[in-house]
């Protein structure tokens, strides 16, 4: 699962409403042995980590293929092969990391406090201008969110014209919290709509809590990765922004010089229910210096079809994804000599690739093929920004319009026997009675967000398809039968550290099981008489796929 990275913190009614989904065909076996193969090889050491463009996800990447073709598979990437690759603009900072200088009404002597990157501030880098110098004054716009059907304009009345933007992380609190995590993460292009040169975020006091700075900092220092477009600049969201950075609080605090409203009492207006702190000029302007060093790299999304036997439901694509990348080997936080420095990612997400790959084997196998198309997608860089994802999503290797369901895998947590799972996105499509109903023969239920604070809805791959209209859910287990605990242990002890790996107590038998339950929701979706369709009046559909046909809730 990707974690907060700064570049991020930069009709027709279907008859088939009411629908019962098929049971899933003949159920193949899913063993525990084959399931903890996979992981064992994934996971293990000689691929260090499979960090994006390395040699252990290119290892990775092959062995993908190599089980995708012993399947009977077709390749399903560019030119015929397995592999689509990836053209991505690699950028890591220079020597002098940037710095950020905010400067006080007054001026002169004594009116301007520099901080360098890492200390209290992160300065972002730049995938258009490779050395940055900024100065500019300073607009407050609450959430900096603009969305009409949600009530929200926090541009009303504010001239940020050539200024840089002031922004709290997130989205108010009592938004609905997967539509909450959509606009929290369209801050940018808002800002660039409404002229401004940068944007500033500064972290809330629910934020705080879920990611304190000191987690921040682990990642303040790893490169960023964008895919290139044809014309050979690092594709962006909002690319006339020219500079950008993260405060923690105490240097937050000194923006808020002399303001109308300090920033104590914005954080304590903003953490109140539907709490909206008004925007305003800010009396302090801003100089934003950095600089960075680019460097083209490839790395592939490994992809495989499995052609559906029905002749016209053949025509539509289920697909099911997993990233396969993970951070690699780098620096761990207060680490002694000869530590481990391999982030071996067994659960996130050696774990989710093995439910992939055992789906894929289980449906190619199948004496009655699924009839429509499935393919099996394994992703790069998605601990870099869902980047993988999102090339894929704009350069689809079958038309998009084709696509008609997504079930994306991301750190299935099997260190319990879960008797539940979370679909996170649940709520916008009837792929949650696809969902519910395949997994209810298993005595398994599908339960709410029980995380709604930490916006997952928005951290994984299938978030890539939801913006290109593609009806789509995020799977994990879920929090019953000592799920809740086992979640909480390992966010606090192993995500994002070498632990995760093949030293932790992992229950294969829930693998076995989880790959099972994936196996009979793609099933469902692939042989249902209609695909999966957004609700009637959701917002993401009405958002990205406003002609789609829709199902009644």
């Amino acid at each position: 699962m990707r974690t907060f990275t700064l570049a991020v913190i930069l009709s027709l009614v279907a008859a088939c409403s009411a629908e019962k989904t098929p049971p899933a065909a003949s159920t193949p076996t899913f063993t525990p042995e084959r399931f903890r193969a996979h992981v064992a090889f994934l996971a293990d050491d000689l691929l260090e980590g499979r960090d994006t463009g390395s040699r252990g996800h290119e290892i990775a990447a092959r062995y993908v293929a190599a089980e995708f073709d012993s399947y009977g598979l077709k390749p399903g990437g560019t030119d015929g092969g397995w592999f689509q690759q990836v053209p991505f603009q690699k950028t890591t900072r220079g020597a002098d990391k940037g710095s950020i200088t905010i400067i006080n009404a007054s001026g002169g002597p004594g009116g301007a406090k520099r901080y360098k990157h890492a200390d209290n501030v992160l300065v972002g880098t730049s995938t258009r201008e490779p050395q940055v110098d900024l100065t500019a004054p300073l607009v407050f716009v609450g959430y900096g969110i603009e969305d009409e059907r949600l009530g929200l304009d926090d541009y009303k009345d504010l001239d940020v014209k050539d200024k840089i933007v002031v922004a709290l992380r997130g989205y108010p609190k009592g938004l609905p919290t997967e539509e909450g995590a959509h606009v929290s993460a369209t801050k940018g292009k808002v800002a660039q709509k409404h002229g401004a040169l940068g944007v500033i975020v500064v972290a809330t006091l629910q934020f705080e809590k879920v990611f304190p700075w000191e987690k921040i900092l682990e990642y303040s220092n790893d490169p960023d990765f964008d895919w290139v477009e044809a014309d050979g600049k690092a594709h962006s969201e909002a690319p006339l922004l020219r500079a950008g950075g993260f405060l923690n609080a105490p240097v937050a605090e000194t923006l808020f010089a002399g303001a109308e409203r300090s920033f104590a009492d914005v954080r304590a207006e903003a953490d109140k229910d539907k709490g909206t702190p008004k925007g305003f000029a800010l009396k302090t302007t801003v100089r934003i210096q950095g600089g960075g060093n680019w460097e083209h790299v490839t790395s592939p999304n490994v992809i495989a079809i499995l052609p559906g036997s029905d002749p016209e439901l053949s025509k539509e694509y289920i697909v099911l994804s997993a990233h396969l990348d993970h951070l690699g080997i780098k620096d761990v936080p207060n680490a002694k000599p000869g530590d481990d420095r391999i982030y071996n990612g067994a659960m996130d997400n050696a774990a989710g690739i093995a439910t992939l790959l055992e789906v894929a084997r289980a449906a190619a196998e199948a004496t009655d093929k699924p009839k429509r198309s499935m393919i099996f997608l394994a992703t790069t860089a998605e601990e870099k920004g869902l980047v993988g994802a999102d090339y894929y999503a704009h350069n689809p290797t079958v038309p998009i319009s084709q696509i008609v369901g997504n079930v994306d895998l991301d750190m299935p947590l099997l260190t319990y026997e879960f008797t539940d799972v979370v679909a996170f996105g649940a709520n916008h499509s009837n792929i949650a009675r696809f969902v519910e109903q395949a997994v209810a023969p298993m005595n398994v239920k599908l339960m709410a967000d029980p995380m709604p604070e930490q916006g997952i809805f928005t951290r994984s791959d299938h978030y890539q398809f939801v913006r290109q209209g593609v009806p789509a859910v995020f799977l994990m287990t879920g929090y019953a039968n000592g799920g809740e605990k086992a979640w909480g242990e390992f966010q606090e002890k192993y995500y994002h550290t070498p632990q995760d790996d093949m030293s932790q107590k992992i229950d294969w038998k829930a693998g076995a099981k989880f790959a099972e339950a994936n196996y009979r929701i793609t099933r469902a979706m692939a042989d249902s008489k209609t695909p999966p369709l957004w609700y009637s009046g959701d917002y993401f559909g009405d958002v990205f796929a406003p002609k789609a046909a829709r199902a009644e809730r």
